[in-house]
């Protein structure tokens, strides 16, 4: 795995339309970071995400990965930013496989056999490579969602970003997400995730930043963030979860 990426994020601001989605955001994220992002629908976490991810474009601030800017970055040979969206697009036609070999892989410039080697390890470590043949209609949601993880993988990122990766699983399929998730952040990649499962911010998240109306309000080390928040809009989101 690459060394994670630098992640510098100041003034950031997103229109769409009337709608402000994005209002002077700032925020560092040093090498191997695991940022976490937690807020209501709509505070603008998604949004931010895609525009780390180059999907988007900011209308004020800026965004840059180890000192470049993100459209200088993913320009360069070997620099990739692996996003992780709620709802991934797959391809209807081509295998778990073929969605490795025929995507990320095909640009590193591999051996064939080298290929199917790098996909197969990318398969296996997302718990997937006895689906190796599957296509995604042949998938439930979690599958796809580690299916896309894979994809990323395979590619060499040195940051993935991931948005609400456990929305909508059973429990026993968002804990075997998040597993997949703590074995990526041990391998020092940066990582940010949008989610909203606290116990797994506690546990492995370096920092978390609580969002409001387009805006960080609060921001500060897992445990101490989690247990006594400063903000009155953080502990009225906080207490959501033990109504």
């Amino acid at each position: 795995m690459n060394a994670g990426a630098a992640v510098s994020i100041a003034h950031v601001s997103k229109r769409f339309g009337a709608l402000k989605a994005l209002n002077d955001v700032s925020l560092t994220i040093g090498p191997g970071m695991l940022q976490c992002l937690i807020g209501a629908p709509g505070a603008g976490k998604s949004t931010l995400l895609r525009c780390i991810g180059g999907s988007e474009t900011v209308d004020d601030g800026m965004i840059q990965i180890d000192g470049a800017s993100i459209e200088t970055q993913t320009a360069r040979q070997g620099f990739v930013v692996g996003m992780i969206p709620l709802r991934p697009a797959m391809f209807d036609h081509m295998t778990a496989l073929q969605h490795i070999l025929e995507g990320p892989l095909a640009r590193l410039k591999l051996s064939r056999r080298e290929t199917v080697t790098e996909a197969m390890a990318a398969l296996g470590r997302v718990g997937l490579a006895d689906r190796r043949d599957s296509y995604p209609g042949e998938l439930v949601a979690w599958q796809q969602r580690r299916l896309a993880i894979a994809r990323a993988v395979a590619a060499k990122p040195r940051l993935m970003l991931f948005d609400d990766p456990t929305a909508g699983l059973d429990p026993g399929a968002a804990a075997e997400m998040l597993g997949v998730m703590r074995d990526l952040a041990g391998s020092g990649l940066t990582m940010i995730v949008a989610t909203h499962e606290l116990g797994f911010i506690t546990e492995v998240g370096d920092d978390v930043a609580f969002m409001a109306g387009g805006e960080i309000v609060e921001q500060g080390p897992p445990r101490s963030l989690l247990a006594a928040p400063r903000e009155r809009r953080t502990r009225d989101f906080l207490a959501t979860f033990s109504a």
